[in-house]
């Protein structure tokens, strides 16, 4: 059993930044993929970013390459998420997820089995 712990979320301007941490517990850290995905009110949860177990792969959503950065260190039990250039549509409950894949579909939030309980970030304009 993975306990995942989110940190990091606030207010910011547009244009700002923030660095979110999800700290993990109760299981091998390092043999889950890890996932964040955001979700706003009357919306589905949606994807924002995996890293592989290793960190040696990466995916993004189009609508944050570029701008965020999903890294993590299994030494510390713990995934960051880099975000700079926000906008106010990157508003939203962050979350993150632990799965043990499979790692060609780290972004359907079906795979993953673990979840915070998520940290808010808004962006103001």
């Amino acid at each position: 059993q993975v306990q995942l712990v989110e940190s990091g979320g606030g207010l910011v301007q547009a244009g700002g930044s923030l660095r979110l941490s999800c700290a993990a517990s109760g299981g091998t850290f390092s043999t889950y993929v890890m996932g964040w995905f955001r979700q706003t009110p009357g919306k589905e949860r949606e994807f924002v970013a995996a890293i592989s177990t290793s960190g040696g792969t990466i995916y993004y959503a189009d609508s944050v390459k570029g701008r965020f950065t999903i890294s993590r260190d299994n030494a510390k039990n713990t995934v960051y998420l880099q975000m700079n250039s926000l906008k106010p549509e990157d508003t939203a409950v962050y979350y993150c997820a632990a799965s043990r894949g499979p790692w060609n579909i780290a972004q359907r939030k079906t795979i993953y089995g673990y979840w915070g309980q998520g940290t808010q970030v808004t962006v103001s304009s």
